[in-house]
């Protein structure tokens, strides 16, 4: 019997991502139970310490550790609160991953690693100005990653 594909959900700590995860979940794996037509690998790109602080000096190596210890507290609750939800939804056949690094390159180089036949990914709803700005981890892997990618927004509540 032929192996399942891979599909890869990338997952930062922002509710758009927690909502692709639910949005992939409930369309691909509830409505098939006990045979989803994916292999489930949730990935979080854990960024290094040294591109979240733009400090230089003597106090850098003080602020190093700290800021680091707070990056793996932020990735445990990340991996968890994945954990969590999956379980929630009867999804027990799944990895969690925890990549240091860049989100973009992290994203692109673990479809290439297994090989993923789709990358999911929430879209934080950026203007063209702040997607420019910030940098689109969405955007980036829409043109970079190797298989399909599929950016799940979350709907606008409308008052």
């Amino acid at each position: 019997m032929a192996e399942k594909p891979v599909m890869v959900v990338g997952l930062d700590e922002s509710e758009h991502s927690f909502y692709a995860l639910e949005w992939s979940l409930n369309h691909f794996f509830v409505p098939f139970a006990s045979n989803p037509p994916f292999k489930l690998l949730i990935v979080h790109a854990r960024p290094l310490p040294s591109s979240v602080i733009a400090l230089v000096g003597p106090a850098t190596g003080e602020v190093l550790p700290l800021v680091e210890s707070d990056l793996k507290k932020i990735a445990h609750r990340i991996a968890e609160k994945a954990k969590k939800i999956c379980t929630s939804k009867s999804v027990t056949d799944f990895k969690v991953e925890l990549i240091d690094g860049d989100a973009r390159k992290v994203m692109c180089d673990v479809v290439e690693k297994h090989h993923a036949s789709m990358l999911v990914v929430g879209s934080h709803g950026y203007g063209a100005f702040k997607r420019a700005v910030l940098g689109s981890v969405s955007d980036h892997c829409a043109h970079h990653a190797h298989c399909s990618v599929l950016i799940v927004k979350k709907p606008k509540i409308r008052h």
